[in-house]
């Protein structure tokens, strides 16, 4: 953990000039606490660097390190990899986030992944978490809460033109293919304004064992998690 958190203040400094130039700001960062494992879970923009301005803005006022769980194919790429898993990324499996949930730790998940960041401009601040259940078991075996964390216009930074192509790449290969253009014609973010609006602590149900009743609690928490993080979306 020392070794990512000296290698995360030298991105800090790189990472709040980002935030200078979006005017980032974080709205409920008191519902961070001070200490133990909690479960930041966020939207998925086409950038996906508004995730990252988030677990700066968390470190720079609590001194906490969130550690994201990114995609496998992050780690596929060597200097990608060397980068991510030099701020403390962890390749996002079940088993990583809750050893790193029960070490205490803060753990940041996109649930609605790759798809939800490929998603075109037409549906603009709209989050994907069908199906995607994983995050919410997670945090019941873990026994932490879950603080929401919505960055609307984060999908703004982009026009992202509907494919037949993107879809077609997703959905055999898995990989992000898009058409998309940012500050004029370039592929430059815009200078957009980003503000976080973070909820309070949402505790899930506790995990019993029993099947069906752990399924039952999964699919009505994550569907008050839907609902809640959807009103955060409209806070742009």
């Amino acid at each position: 953990m020392k070794q990512h958190i000296q290698r995360f203040k030298g991105t800090v400094r790189i990472v709040n000039a980002m935030r200078l130039y979006h005017q980032h700001t974080v709205h409920g960062m008191a519902a961070v606490p001070e200490s133990g494992g909690v479960l930041v879970v966020v939207n998925h923009s086409l950038a996906t660097y508004d995730i990252l301005l988030l677990a700066a803005a968390i470190y720079t006022e609590t001194g906490r390190l969130a550690r994201p769980l990114l995609d496998r194919l992050f780690f596929k790429v060597p200097l990608v990899r060397e980068i991510t898993s030099g701020y403390g990324a962890v390749n996002g499996s079940p088993a990583n986030a809750q050893a790193l949930l029960e070490a205490g730790e803060i753990v940041t998940v996109a649930p609605g992944g790759m798809r939800e960041s490929l998603r075109p401009s037409s549906e603009r601040y709209q989050i994907q978490w069908d199906g995607r259940f994983g995050f919410v078991r997670i945090a019941m075996k873990s026994g932490v809460p879950i603080i929401l964390a919505a960055c609307p216009k984060a999908d703004e930074l982009y026009d992202v033109y509907p494919s037949h192509t993107t879809k077609w790449f997703y959905r055999t290969f898995k990989v992000p293919v898009f058409f998309a253009r940012g500050l004029g014609l370039t592929a430059l973010p815009r200078p957009i304004a980003l503000t976080h609006h973070l909820s309070e602590l949402l505790y899930p149900p506790a995990w019993t064992g029993d099947p069906d009743r752990d399924e039952a609690n999964v699919q009505a928490f994550h569907a008050m998690l839907v609902k809640r993080m959807e009103h955060l979306m409209t806070l742009h």
